[in-house]
């Protein structure tokens, strides 16, 4: 998607189009672009139309997610490096999962750590998410990325527990990904024009600043046109559907001893031309991380 300038393009070639969504002093929510120089100037249009500058700098109160997805369709075990950490076998087809869109949570805002249905083996996954612009089905690989608005960062949190053991979630995943604040995504979306090949980025996640993952793209077992085709097959996706891709090797699960987040933990993804996602770790119930 390219964001309709009202002036005639300039000769040479422009920077990646950032576009976040924010909440305004009134409490309305609107689409930004971002300038080069950190300037938002508020979007009129819709965002899987064709918005167009509005010439208004943005009254920003709060940066949000870039949308409420329709849908959040993951995909497991998808770097290698990470296939053999867990050791897993290289699986024949993406292994697909969901979670619910309302786990999705807002830059900078906390990942909350359950204590209703307690966890204590929650971990961060950064991965590189992917949104669907048009609504589709049965897509070739070759066509695929002519149906994605764009990319974004996310946090695939998991409390493995839940995930995990059988008398806790029952051999099904969904509990233990569907946490409250359990997808964080941001901070912002990048069109798709802006970036040809998803396959050439580089991933890293930090832990209080210490860097715990870290990959390129291109380790994917299968990129991102191969899942479109897949997840599409025999299937209606929504425009506003959101696309997790799978999280490199470095997940605290693997470590020894095992990485579990923590209250007053930072988590942050980065992936080059897209940026960082940054979210604190709380307690479900706390007004702090400190």
């Amino acid at each position: 998607m390219k964001v309709r300038a009202k002036v005639a393009a300039p000769a040479f070639p422009q920077p990646p189009m950032k576009i976040v969504r924010y909440r305004d002093s009134l409490g309305a929510i609107h689409h930004a672009c971002v300038h080069p120089a950190g300037r938002l100037e508020r979007l009129e249009g819709d965002l899987f139309g064709d918005p167009v500058p509005s010439g208004q700098t943005a009254d920003v109160a709060g940066i949000l997610a870039p949308l409420d997805p329709r849908a959040i369709l993951c995909i497991g075990l998808n770097y290698r490096r990470h296939a053999a950490e867990t050791g897993a076998p290289i699986p024949e087809h993406p292994v697909l999962f969901m979670k619910v869109p309302g786990a999705v949570q807002h830059p900078d805002a906390p990942i909350l750590l359950p204590t209703t249905l307690a966890s204590h083996q929650v971990d961060y996954e950064g991965e590189l998410a992917v949104v669907i612009g048009r609504t589709c089905r049965n897509v070739s690989r070759a066509e695929a990325l002519e149906v994605v608005l764009g990319y974004s960062c996310a946090n695939d949190v998991s409390a493995r527990d839940w995930q995990k053991q059988q008398r806790l979630g029952g051999g099904q995943w969904c509990r233990g990904k569907s946490f409250d604040s359990f997808c964080p995504l941001g901070p912002c979306l990048v069109s798709a024009d802006e970036i040809p090949d998803p396959q050439t980025l580089s991933l890293r996640t930090r832990l209080n600043g210490v860097t715990v993952q870290e990959a390129g793209t291109a380790d994917m077992i299968f990129p991102v046109a191969a899942i479109i085709e897949f997840l599409s097959a025999s299937t209606t996706l929504q425009a506003g559907t959101v696309i997790l891709t799978g999280t490199p090797s470095g997940v605290g699960m693997a470590a020894d001893p095992p990485r579990w987040l923590r209250r007053g933990d930072t988590v942050e993804v980065e992936i080059d031309a897209i940026g960082v996602l940054r979210n604190p770790v709380i307690e479900e119930g706390s007004d702090s991380p400190d």
